[in-house]
Order: structure tokens, then sequence, then C-alpha cells
């Protein structure tokens, strides 16, 4: 199995069509910073895009590319070549002298590129010896601006981002998915220190995977698993911080209501998530009840993985209030909320942007978009009914 999850390079010719959206913004960070780390999922991509900026590539998983480097370190960095340090969190002790040479020449930007795939140990090694000294990025699985064509925009909601995973060859999923969670637990997560036996780990993924949409709940997951509240939180910040889920904090506003203030939990990955579900067909999909909470956190995956690729800096929330009133999700973004109600259809009526309308007058959000699969997109900047395609070419 380790195998089919080795470091690979796409095929010039693939490569070459599939343009990576954070690209520009990573160079310029190049031009701006001594150093830049690039973060995200195995297998999202982060080999493929640094090696296409060239450079001195090393894994630092490999100890014959520790041993390179160790041994060509004085000369890489009076050169003039990039430096590629790929798994970098699995090497802890390169970072003192990637702070040592970055120190002797401020003056020098683009020296330095560091792929990670789990954020909590990259970032205890960058906060104690990088901080201030480079760019922190976030690299996703493919996204809907990087699907070429309308077919690949269409599989990519049942199929997910990853490359290898059916975004490229349909054949691969679910097999792929599931191979790849099944490393994880193995191997990856235990690594990285999750103190959870493997088969406990991927139950966990299975109930999480249940609860995709859900408000969170720590002490009902740890119910069924025997586990306290506490074990589950903190197994969830490995998996968070592995990228694979995505915890949406609650909107707290001083408005004159009670408000749900519990996170609600997302997979980020729904070729993982249906996967994990046992979903092997677009037919599949749609006649499941979870569908729209499926669509909804694919959808929100989908704007916030767009807007951090192109640079922009926002805080995402969901709001409920004790009377029903819900937003699936409001951005704070330049001085303003945006409010985003995700609907599961083609034909959005009145009394859905009505709905959106109240409850984003209750927290003062000043733009307001009901997205839907509707093929029609009504309305302007600020307020309007319109599908995704819509939102992320004219707002985003």
């Amino acid at each position: 199995m380790a195998g089919r999850f080795a470091k690979q390079e796409l095929n010039p010719i693939i490569q070459n069509m599939l343009k990576r959206a954070i690209k520009p913004l990573l160079l310029q960070c190049l031009t701006e910073y001594p150093a830049v780390a690039l973060l995200g999922s195995r297998q999202c991509g982060k080999t493929t895009l640094a090696r296409s900026l060239g450079g001195e590539y090393f894994d630092l998983e490999q100890e014959t590319d520790r041993l390179r480097l160790d041994l060509q370190f004085n000369g890489l960095i009076s050169g003039r070549h990039l430096v590629v340090l790929d798994e970098a969190q699995a090497w802890p002790e390169i970072f003192p002298r990637l702070r040592g040479a970055i120190d002797h020449q401020r003056d020098r930007n683009g020296r330095f590129l560091l792929l990670g795939s789990v954020s909590p140990a990259l970032m205890v090694n960058v906060s104690e010896s990088l901080a201030g000294r480079l760019a922190l990025l976030e690299l996703t699985p493919f996204i809907w601006s990087e699907a070429a064509s309308t077919q690949a925009k269409d599989k990519l909601w049942l199929y997910g981002g990853y490359p290898n995973g059916g975004f490229l060859q349909a054949a691969r999923y679910p097999q792929w998915q599931k191979d790849y969670l099944t490393l994880l637990t193995q191997r990856d997560l235990p690594n990285w220190g999750l103190p959870a036996a493997p088969a406990t780990t991927m139950r966990l993924l299975r109930m999480l995977g249940a609860a995709h949409g859900q408000v969170w709940n720590p002490s009902r997951m740890g119910q069924s698993m025997a586990l306290d509240y506490k074990t589950v939180n903190s197994y969830m910040g490995y998996l968070t911080g592995a990228f694979m889920l995505r915890m949406l904090e609650p909107f707290q506003s001083n408005i004159r209501k009670r408000l749900v203030k519990s996170p609600k939990m997302y997979w980020r990955d729904t070729g993982l998530l249906h996967a994990l579900l046992n979903t092997p067909d677009a037919a599949s999909l749609i006649a499941q009840p979870w569908v729209g909470a499926s669509w909804e956190g694919f959808v929100i995956e989908q704007l916030l993985a767009e807007l951090s690729a192109r640079g922009r800096h926002f805080q995402p929330y969901w709001f409920r209030s004790s009377d029903g009133y819900e937003i699936d999700l409001v951005l704070e973004m330049d001085g303003e909320k945006w409010a985003f109600e995700i609907k599961l259809t083609t034909a959005p009526g009145i009394a859905d942007m009505q709905r959106l309308d109240k409850a984003a007058d209750l927290i003062g959000a000043s733009r307001r978009f009901l997205i839907s699969q509707s093929s029609d997109a009504v309305g302007d900047e600020h307020r309007a009914a319109c599908n995704l395609d819509w939102l992320i070419e004219h707002i985003i």
C-alpha cells in the first residue's frame, strides 16, 4: 500500500494543464520573504507545485536526502537556487540552521520553500525558529477554479480534489480514498503523535463521517466510543491539524437572542467523506439522506479555499439563533460581514431568500448570497441568488 502513496510527479502534460490557483501568490511571497511554508494534506499536490518552480529538492522523510542536505548545506545557502524542503516537520534539527542562514543575509528573499503535511508539528518549529522570517500558505486538493471543464467540476463534489483520488482518473475512486485513510490511521497519524490505536482512529473517522455538517458534540461522540470528551477533542486536534477536518466556529453577536455556541464539523474533502460512507457514484450520492450536508460542506470548503488561494484575509463562522434563524457561512472580510446560505436545489424560492435576509439582518451582514445548483444568477455583488460557478467568477 505504501508504494501507492510514495512521492510522485504528475506527467508534464497533465502538470501544464492543471494550473494551481495559489501559484501566483506563492511566487509573490517568495519575492517578499526569505522563506515560505506551504502546508497541506498528504497527496494534495505540494511536491508537484514546488518542483515546478525548479531549485534543489530534498525529501526530509528520507534519510539519504537528510544526509545529502547536511553535506551540501553550506554550499546551498551561499548559492542562488531555491531550496525546497519537503515534509520539513520530519527533521526538526533543520530549523535552527535555517534561522541562522536567514539571519546571516536578511536582505535575501526567496531562498527556502518548506512543505509540510501536518501543521501542529511544523508550526511548533516555525514559531520557535522562523517566526517573522517566512510566509505561511496552505495548498488544498484541487478546487473549483482549477477544474478546467464543466465535466471536471461536476465530478469534483463526488470524488473530491485529490489528484490521484478520482479527479484525474475516475476509476481510482473510492479505493484510493480507502487506502489513503488506512495509511493515515496506521502510519502517519501515529507518527505525528496521535496516541489512539489504528482501529480506534478508523472507527472515529467513520463516526465523524456520519456527523459531517452537524454541531460538534464531543461528549456524545465520546459516549459512543467509551472515551471522555477531552480525549475525543484531543484526537480531533490531530485530525484538523492534518487538514482532514474543519471546525467552523459559531458567530457571536450582541443581538437579543440566544445563540448556538458550539462549532460545526465538516470533512474538508468530500471524496474522503463519500468513500467513508460507501457512496460509489453520483446516483448513490443524490439518494443519501445526508446529501444536503455533503453539498453544504463542499460549497463552504470551495469558497474558503478559493479565498485563501487568492490571498484574501477572512474569518469564517456559522450562525444559528435559538429560534431557528441560521446562516451556513458567515465571513468577516474587508471590513464587512458576508452571509451565505447553501441549498441543494435547482429552483430556490423567494422564501429562501427572505429567510436569509432576516438572518443576515440579525448580524448586520452587508452582503448576502443564496447558493444553489440553479443555472441562473439573479442579483448583484451585494445580494444575489446564484450558483457556485457564478459566485466564484464574479464575486470571490
